[in-house]
């Protein structure tokens, strides 16, 4: 199978390579509208041809990665689809819920894929954290960065907390329409509390930290798990087998166990999966129906912020 990588930026390097190292892959062609990138990436990986304009890219392959800036993901996907070619674009998959709607009616005409890259989705971690609990009482992921010249536009909402409202709303909290939304902070900042029937979400996402955190707890049915999206360690706390007080001072004995976690990098499965899902038909894990969601929570936030002024 040939692939296509449109947009060779950061993230799109990263797909250049992972696909040169797949064995199900022939050959990946890539573009840039940046001369200089097609450049500068000239013979970096094997088998990875650059291509003259985005016309030939499409003559040439089964299915692409979109990774140009998310202003551009719904024109170059839909033109990849009236072109008959598969589509993985990343996240967010457009810049607005009405270039959703219309994007879902061009893709609906045709039978091709359609998968959106929320790459948490493809973590272990989270595929370990569903299986030890299922019915969570209270999830709190944290997601901080050090502040980046690389995201210029978007909110810290739109580029790093969406991740985790995927997981919350398409994973943990599967079909359930019932919720409330608070969020406070602002565009670099911002701390989200959802509430669902009688579970608690706590979301905090960063551009202004010294250092990188991704984190997740959650609790529910006796245990708790904690879980490093980085590193991908899973500890499992359950209920203390034993309580005493000693010396005026409370003492318990908790149970840890260490969770053993096959360890994979999350982007080479969900390209993986991708060209799974192109070779047998089946959809993608991360349908475009559930990236609009993600999207229509990320609206919902931004429009119910309130920053520590608007609260007096």
């Amino acid at each position: 199978m040939n692939i296509g990588v449109i947009g060779i930026g950061n993230m799109g390097r990263n797909h250049l390579r992972v696909y040169s190292e797949l064995r199900w892959v022939d050959r990946v062609y890539y573009y840039d509208s940046d001369p200089v990138k097609l450049t500068q990436l000239a013979g970096k990986f094997e088998d990875c041809i650059p291509c003259k304009s985005l016309q030939e890219l499409l003559t040439k392959v089964e299915a692409v990665s979109v990774c140009v800036p998310t202003e551009r993901h719904f024109e170059i996907s839909k033109l990849c689809i009236e072109k008959g070619v598969n589509v993985l674009v990343e996240k967010p998959v457009v810049a607005t819920l009405k270039e959703g709607d219309e994007l879902s009616k061009i893709h609906a005409k045709s039978n091709l894929i359609l998968g959106v890259g929320h790459i948490e989705r493809f973590n272990p971690i989270i595929r370990e954290a569903t299986r030890l609990l299922s019915n969570p009482r209270y999830i709190e992921i944290k997601r901080h960065n050090p502040t980046s010249a690389r995201v210029t536009s978007s909110s810290v909402i739109d580029d790093l907390m969406i991740h985790d409202i995927d997981i919350v709303w398409n994973i943990f909290f599967n079909g359930k329409t019932d919720y409330e939304i608070h969020s406070y902070g602002d565009y670099n900042f911002c701390t989200v509390v959802a509430v669902f029937d009688k579970s608690i979400v706590f979301l905090s996402a960063s551009r202004l930290s010294p250092r990188k955190i991704r984190t997740i707890y959650i609790e529910g049915g006796g245990i708790s798990i904690e879980g490093n999206f980085m590193d991908q360690e899973v500890y499992v706390y359950k209920n203390p087998s034993k309580y005493s007080v000693e010396d005026d001072k409370y003492v318990q004995e908790n149970v840890i166990e260490k969770v053993l976690i096959n360890k994979i990098e999350p982007l080479k499965e969900e390209l993986k999966q991708f060209i799974l899902s192109v070779k047998t038909g089946k959809p993608f894990p991360v349908t475009l129906e559930q990236a609009l969601l993600n999207l229509k929570i990320v609206e919902v936030i931004k429009n119910k912020l309130q920053t520590p002024d608007s609260r007096g």
